[in-house]
């Protein structure tokens, strides 16, 4: 008679516990490694948010018209900068060229012109966008009189002549002021750009309250705005702490500035900080 090996309810009894031992240590052990993997992934996420929102404001600070960045600060909840954009820009010419048979046109201050040679080439594309020279005062390139609609870009009659012939709308004059030969190509559907941080802080949670707004659309003040504007595009949220500081360089250095940035994000109750800064240009 053959019999049936196996094992008795005893031995049964006796693994279940032991394995239930191993698997509860191994929970003990394992548990605050994947929290703290989960944490640390995180915290990398806020951490690349936070650094993409800073670099594209940067990024556009730098490449706005110079001398056009403003400052506003509502209270310790809103707080905000605006700046002229711009997609291009180049050197104009500022006198006839008669050593060739083709003197060019140049942009003078003797008398107004709607056609002037670059030096630069420029994309036929911004027929439409506005140019706009100058802005020794900060606020002139926020007065629409002081920038002039683009008619068309064609390539220059001669290469000794420039690169392209700009066509305006209208007859320009160069600022009272000015003696450079500089100019940007502003965007038409962007006449000014306001970057609003607003609501920071964190709810019960540990998530943030706050959000910055990218704004644009609309039809800039000649006066810098005692309050920010509260809606826009969402440029990243979960703003738990944020802080805009622009300051202007004094005496022989008052033609640039500094912009120090400081964004936090949390969520979850992990958080990250990051600071930025970067000098303004505002020579025009």
């Amino acid at each position: 008679m053959n019999r049936q090996r196996g094992f008795t309810l005893v031995e049964l009894i006796i693994v279940m516990v032991i394995v239930g031992v191993i698997a509860g240590v191994l929970v003990l052990q394992i548990r605050p490694a994947m929290q703290s993997y989960l944490s640390i992934r995180q915290r990398a996420n806020l951490t690349s948010q936070a650094d993409t929102a800073l670099r594209r404001i940067l990024w556009e600070v730098r490449t706005a018209v110079p001398n056009s960045l403003r400052y506003t600060w509502t209270d310790g909840q809103n707080q905000c900068i605006e700046f002229v954009p711009t997609k291009d820009g180049g050197r104009f010419r500022t006198a006839a060229d008669y050593e060739h048979a083709a003197a060019g046109n140049p942009f003078t201050r003797d008398a107004a012109t709607d056609t002037f040679d670059t030096l630069t080439r420029i994309d036929a594309s911004y027929a439409g966008d506005y140019l706009f020279i100058g802005n020794v005062n900060g606020n002139d390139v926020y007065n629409p009189a002081n920038s002039w609609v683009i008619k068309s870009i064609a390539d220059a009659a001669t290469t000794t002549q420039g690169r392209n012939t700009v066509t305006l709308a209208a007859p320009a004059t160069l600022p009272a002021g000015y003696e450079g030969g500089r100019f940007v190509v502003i965007p038409k559907v962007e006449r000014a750009v306001t970057y609003t941080c607003t609501r920071q802080g964190t709810d019960g949670a540990g998530t943030g309250t706050g959000v910055i707004y990218r704004v644009t659309g609309y039809t800039p003040s000649t006066t810098p705005a005692k309050t920010c504007p509260a809606t826009g595009a969402i440029l990243v949220a979960k703003v738990s702490d944020c802080n805009f500081l622009y300051r202007e360089s004094q005496g022989a250095t008052q033609q640039s500035g500094y912009l120090q940035l400081r964004l936090g994000l949390a969520e979850g109750g992990e958080s990250a900080r990051l600071t930025m800064g970067a000098h303004v240009e505002n020579t025009p």
